[in-house]
């Protein structure tokens, strides 16, 4: 399992818009092989959002970053004036792993 983050900084009055703007746009992620679930998380400080995806694995990750559904996906509604910042993406590989009812493994 290979999760990738995006931390986002939303300026203060434009949570809804941030919002809005995730919701609206077609992420092209279900047409995407190796993609398991995408979350936009909200944060308990204000305007911190991040964006967390899973794949099965780095390559699958990879292969999207480099497909034309990730240049759709992300040609899609306007951040200007928005967002604080550039996002921080923070990429990680799972070592351990438990599903709900099961033992702990290692991938």
């Amino acid at each position: 399992m290979f999760i990738a983050m995006n931390r986002f900084q939303v300026n203060p009055g434009r949570e809804a818009d941030f919002e809005r703007i995730w919701a609206e746009r077609d992420t092209f992620l279900d047409q995407v092989p190796g993609f398991v679930q995408f979350a936009l998380l909200r944060g308990e400080a204000e305007g911190e959002y991040v964006s967390h995806s899973t794949w099965e694995d780095r390559e699958a990750f990879t292969a999207w970053t480099e497909s034309e559904a990730f240049r759709k996906g992300h040609a899609q509604g306007s951040m200007a004036g928005v967002l604080a910042g550039p996002p921080v993406v923070s990429l990680y590989q799972a070592t351990l792993r438990q599903d709900a009812g099961g033992p702990i493994l290692k991938p």
